[in-house]
């Protein structure tokens, strides 16, 4: 474990950060005693139980749904954006890439971080090469976003199985914020799902119709026709 991991029992409180993260937790310094047996079990219990919700909601909800109605779009579509102030389907999906790649892979696997968040952005605006003498690259076509952010997405995945309650509590220096563990998977599916919703929405505009992703979910009051663990 990193110097960070080892002081991360102190009583601290991080700081509100970018994209999503919100308040941090503080948490109390047990020095060289020992938890009692209950207090370890029943945070063993949370820690399982909140990481098995965040890759059910990642793998499962989030990504199948994002997906699918990606799927539906052309190349073209994929690129289109309402006006300038806003982001295509693709600067999205770049974007949740860089975002999963940063704040779950790298950080907990003390990778080192070379993410570029501007390019996300970037991507497809138009405008003059970033370098004189260089051409811009070429936009990823749909297939090929589909499937980087499906091996991003997998990869996520794999690493909630790993996570451990000690993981979830140790420090970490995250796009410059100094954060928890748990508060940096928080923030990933926290994140996840907004760009989530965009991209659906962005679909329905093109494609001017229902997903229908809760339609069979749903009876017509709007309530689960079987009694489901997770929405």
């Amino acid at each position: 474990m990193s110097s960070e991991g080892k002081s991360s029992l102190r009583m601290t409180r991080s700081e509100n950060v970018s994209e999503g993260v919100s308040h941090g937790v503080f948490r109390k310094r047990w020095g060289s005693r020992r938890l009692p047996e209950r207090t370890l079990m029943t945070a063993r219990t949370t820690s399982s139980l909140f990481l098995d919700f965040s890759r059910t909601k990642l793998a499962d909800q989030y990504w199948p749904r994002m997906k699918q109605a990606v799927e539906s779009l052309t190349d073209e579509q994929v690129w289109w954006r309402p006006n300038d102030a806003s982001n295509s389907v693709g600067n999205l999906m770049l974007h949740l890439n860089g975002n999963m790649t940063q704040w779950l892979l790298a950080s907990f696997s003390h990778e080192r971080d070379v993410r570029n968040r501007p390019e996300e952005f970037a991507a497809g605006r138009g405008g003059a090469p970033p370098d004189a003498g260089r051409r811009r690259p070429a936009l990823p076509t749909r297939d090929e976003l589909i499937a980087r952010l499906g091996a991003t997405v997998e990869h996520a995945t794999q690493m909630l199985e790993r996570l451990t309650e000690q993981d979830l509590l140790a420090t970490y220096t995250i796009q410059g914020f100094t954060v928890s563990g748990l508060q940096a998977v928080y923030q990933v599916i926290e994140h996840f799902a907004l760009h989530h919703g965009q991209v659906l929405y962005i679909v329905k505009q093109l494609e001017g119709k229902d997903l229908g992703f809760t339609k069979a979910q749903l009876d017509e009051k709007g309530y689960a026709r079987a009694t489901k663990s997770t929405p």
